[in-house]
């Protein structure tokens, strides 16, 4: 998952982002407002984690502004306001969860996750393709049964490919799951990820567009679409 964190606090924001990183998720962190809807302006984001005593511009202000832009990123408020009326307004502003600050880390991955499936229509958090079964709350993935050991960014671009099966995702659309914002992206990454998901899931589960991009293979079993593939 692709989060935007949105946290003035440089200690509170700082572990955060790490927390979340090595949970798996791609984070891009910034500390205004004014940065926050930028951000969302011209980013896709699966979730939203939002402080709303942010300077520039507050965080109900910007939860006001997406909903009336008809915005449906999933945004969990971070909020040290703990009355039953503020959390009640917030809801009913466009929130689709919050937490109480301080929290514990691991409720606030489940959370993000969760709205995030709830705005996929997925329930459960797992995908499945063929022999191939993902589950993103446990960050395992197996293959007819057996377990599949795959790298954080190996898990991320299966996750991806999998969440957009019925259409090609382009090799920028990858990195963008693979990288936050400042993070050095290394030119072959794509190309080499996809190559250690076909070695460890099959050699025709991942399908090349030529000129265009990859995607879940949607062939028949015992089919090849990715003869002469690179």
């Amino acid at each position: 998952m692709r989060v935007l964190l949105a946290e003035d606090d440089p200690l509170l924001g700082g572990s955060v982002q790490r927390g979340l990183t090595q949970e798996g998720f791609v984070v891009d962190w910034v500390t205004d407002g004014s940065a926050a809807d930028v951000a969302v302006l011209t980013h896709e984001y699966d979730a939203i984690a939002l402080d709303l005593n942010l300077p520039q511009q507050s965080g109900e202000t910007l939860l006001h502004r997406w909903r009336t832009r008809e915005n449906p990123t999933p945004v969990v408020v971070l909020t040290a306001r703990g009355f039953v009326n503020d959390r009640i307004k917030l809801l009913n502003m466009g929130a689709d969860d919050y937490l109480v600050k301080p929290f514990d880390l691991l409720e606030l991955c489940a959370r993000l996750r969760a709205v995030g499936r709830r705005a996929q229509r997925d329930s459960s958090g797992t995908l499945e393709c063929g022999e191939v079964r993902l589950v993103s709350d446990t960050h395992t993935v197996t293959r007819a049964g057996e377990p599949v050991e795959l790298s954080r960014r190996e898990f991320r671009v299966l996750e991806a490919l999998l969440r957009s099966r019925n259409r090609v995702l382009t090799r920028d659309q990858l990195e963008q799951t693979l990288y936050g914002w400042g993070e050095e992206v290394e030119s072959n990454a794509v190309d080499v990820h996809i190559h250690h998901l076909r070695r460890k899931l099959g050699r025709s589960f991942i399908e090349t567009i030529r000129g265009v991009g990859y995607r879940v293979c949607s062939a028949p079993a015992g089919a090849d679409p990715q003869a002469g593939a690179q």
